[in-house]
């Protein structure tokens, strides 16, 4: 066998592990791609014959690589990242994390069905908390409380002591700990549920459905930029507020679910340009009591936004 197909043999037989660990440091599937690709091309221009543990070194390029784009990544409103979501059983794998590591996943439900939408939910609020993560303290627990890597070789690739890397992954530890609860997975569990139904509805036109979502009271406020008018708007009522959600569907069927500043929202952004993001305030009965529309492009430049699927 030549020494690339030798080489493209054993990338292969590590690639799904490669992809696993970039996507959760990148939290984006075409930027774990990227990086999959980019420790591809630096492993074509290595001599092969003196990497030990193929696996192991795969693994250090590859998380190197991660850590220089989360360092690199700028706030861009125009292209949300979590393009790919992952299925609630790679997500309840995710929070089951390796003895010792402190991050314990809720007992699971008797339904299997329930199960499936507990882990889902959880897995929603680890993003939340690993976006709010520096990049180093993310490379941390990803490296260590998800895979096991040994701090000494996490170390190494952040470039730091083994001590500091420990407080990292301890410091990001007790955040993802408090983001996993079950009463806030919950809540953004009710926030999604909630958000997709509203957007399904509006996408059709179905008022009846619409008023359902809403609380009877319920303010909507946006913005100058947001509305044809170009003044600020305020609609309160259920009725008044889903006669405004249609007016809106052509809107509303290019738009999008997305987390908006650790909540869900919907964003509106056709050829990639973000124009517009309604965030929500959801009771605990599922019915929405406010609604706030975002068009101002000083707003939405602070917003943190990471795509969900519709």
């Amino acid at each position: 066998m030549a020494d690339t197909d030798w080489l493209a043999a054993g990338f292969e037989e590590h690639r799904q592990h490669l992809r696993a660990v970039a996507y959760r440091l990148l939290g984006s599937m075409s930027d774990a791609e990227d990086a999959v690709q980019d420790t591809w091309l630096r492993l074509t221009s290595t001599d092969a014959g003196q990497v030990e543990n193929l696996g192991g070194w795969l693994t250090t390029v590859v998380a190197r690589v991660s850590l220089n784009m989360l360092r690199a990544r700028k706030h861009r409103q125009e292209e949300p990242v979590g393009d790919a979501w992952p299925g609630s059983a790679e997500i309840a794998a995710w929070t089951s994390a390796p003895d010792g590591s402190g991050t314990v996943s809720p007992e699971p439900p008797a339904d299997p069905q329930d199960e499936a939408v507990l882990a889902d939910s959880v897995g929603l609020a680890l993003l939340v908390v690993l976006d709010t993560l520096t990049p180093a303290e993310r490379l941390a627990f990803v490296l260590h409380d998800m895979f096991a890597m040994p701090f000494g070789e996490v170390a190494e690739v952040l470039g730091r002591s083994t001590e500091a890397t420990r407080q990292l992954a301890s410091r990001a530890r007790r955040r993802v700990q408090g983001a996993s609860s079950p009463d806030h997975a919950a809540d953004l569990a009710r926030q999604r549920e909630v958000a997709a139904a509203f957007l399904d509805a509006a996408r059709g036109g179905d008022l009846s459905a619409l008023v359902a979502l809403l609380d009877s009271d319920v303010v909507l406020t946006g913005d100058g930029a947001a509305g044809p008018s170009g003044r600020p708007a305020v609609l309160r009522g259920s009725k008044l507020v889903a006669r405004g959600a249609i007016v809106s569907a052509e809107r509303a069927r290019v738009s999008r679910l997305a987390l908006v500043d650790g909540t869900v929202g919907i964003v509106y952004a056709p050829a990639g340009r973000l124009e517009v993001v309604l965030t929500f305030s959801v009771s605990p009965d599922r019915r929405i009591t406010a609604i706030d529309i975002i068009g101002d492009p000083g707003r939405l430049a602070r917003l943190h936004l990471a795509d969900l699927p519709g």
